[in-house]
């Protein structure tokens, strides 16, 4: 993770926390360097996973999800500790669960859940990451009629409250939030992501990284094509063009049966975490959130980030506080609706202690990594032996 990176990211979705962008500000914090936020590690990652051998490859060879449209709908996160400047991140991915449904959003769908594990180059687990995606054919979300209102031109007055809760906005920072002081049904300070602009995704990607389709532009881009084509779908002009560009291309959006362009379900995760970061302060520590995605979050449209204390407990020595957040609309509809869990100071314990992850999570994803390659070595052996 170098400060450059950390700082692209952040500034991608809104942030100037010294803490991730100014490295004399965060040496001086209790975590000694600069961290990077919290959903960088989607940035992040050289897989530890031993490559498949040719003849696993061949057996493997073909995407049985090719042709589907992926809508993220569920994601999960566990922090353990950050990552710091100068960490690299190891990762272990796997797929977890398939699921074959009929659904409404796009006749017949595949809800996959995939998982990461996330260590630094030290050996220390840093997060688990696992989120589901509905995969639906293309062809029948063209029918789906349901979110189709395209936002309105904004008023003067609109405008104005906007500006008025970006120029609001503040930080806890240096001083320590206190898990006494904390109450239930206390309302965190509502932040504003909007109105979304074509600019605001290009500015994110700067930060992300393309994430689906593979970095580079031109031949690079043409190497990509050449092995996975169905990544680049011709646009209006029949040139191949990535399929993310239904994110900033309304007329492909349109095809797919949507209002226009959207957003996407990572920077909803990291507008939540902004508002959590930005609460618990430089002393506290985000350990969870769950957020789901119910509702396309269109260019145009204006998303309110709130939440509230819903619970406070000390378990095992850590000082939780539990919080229900959302996203909402101008329209008033909740895109997001989302949970955390944030560790707190006390005034006797002023330090907060990291959460440790569970023994068996590094042990359990190795296990089925394991597993997987043995299952995988019988097929090749099934079919040797049947040829």
């Amino acid at each position: 993770m170098t400060w450059d990176a950390a700082r692209h990211f952040a500034y991608g979705y809104g942030d100037d926390n010294p803490l991730y962008c100014d490295p004399e500000y965060a040496k001086n914090t209790r975590w000694g360097t600069l961290i990077a936020p919290p959903t960088f590690l989607y940035t992040m990652g050289e897989n530890i996973v031993r490559a498949a051998d040719p003849e696993t490859k061949a057996l493997l060879k073909g995407d049985p999800f090719a042709g589907l449209g992926s809508y993220q709908a569920v994601m999960e996160f566990e922090w353990w500790r950050p990552f710091a400047l100068g960490d690299r991140a190891r990762t272990i991915h796997s797929q977890v669960g398939v699921t074959a449904k009929r659904s409404s959003f796009g006749g017949r769908t595949a809800h996959v859940t995939n998982e990461t594990i996330y260590s630094n180059d030290r050996g220390e687990l840093t997060c688990l990451q696992r989120g589901t995606w509905v995969n639906a054919e293309r062809h029948t979300s063209r029918e789906r009629r349901k979110e189709r209102e395209l936002p309105e031109p904004y008023t003067p007055e609109q405008l104005a409250e906007i500006d008025a809760a970006y120029a609001a906005e503040t930080r806890r920072g240096g001083t320590p939030r206190y898990f006494e002081d904390v109450e239930i049904g206390e309302e965190l300070p509502t932040k504003v992501k909007g109105p979304l602009t074509t600019t605001d995704v290009v500015v994110w990607h700067l930060g992300w990284g393309m994430q689906l389709t593979p970095p580079g532009t031109f031949r690079l881009a043409y190497q990509v094509r050449r092995k996975a084509p169905g990544l680049y779908p011709p646009n209006a002009l029949n040139i191949p063009d990535t399929v993310q560009r239904l994110h900033w291309e309304p007329q492909r959006a349109q095809e797919l049966g949507l209002a226009t362009s959207y957003d996407y379900g990572g920077m909803r995760e990291t507008w939540l975490c902004h508002l959590l970061t930005d609460w618990v302060g430089d002393d506290g520590w985000l350990w969870k959130l769950s957020a789901q995605h119910r509702r396309f979050n269109f260019v145009g449209d204006t998303t309110w980030v709130g939440g509230k204390v819903v619970d406070k407990r000390q378990v095992d020595g850590r000082s939780e506080v539990h919080i229900e957040l959302q996203c909402t609309n101008q329209r008033g509809v909740v895109t997001s609706p989302a949970t955390a869990v944030v560790l707190l100071p006390t005034r006797d314990e002023p330090v907060v202690t990291l959460p440790a992850p569970p023994r068996d999570t590094l042990e359990a994803m190795i296990e089925y990594e394991i597993e997987r390659i043995r299952q995988q070595e019988s097929v090749a052996e099934r079919t040797e032996q049947s040829s």
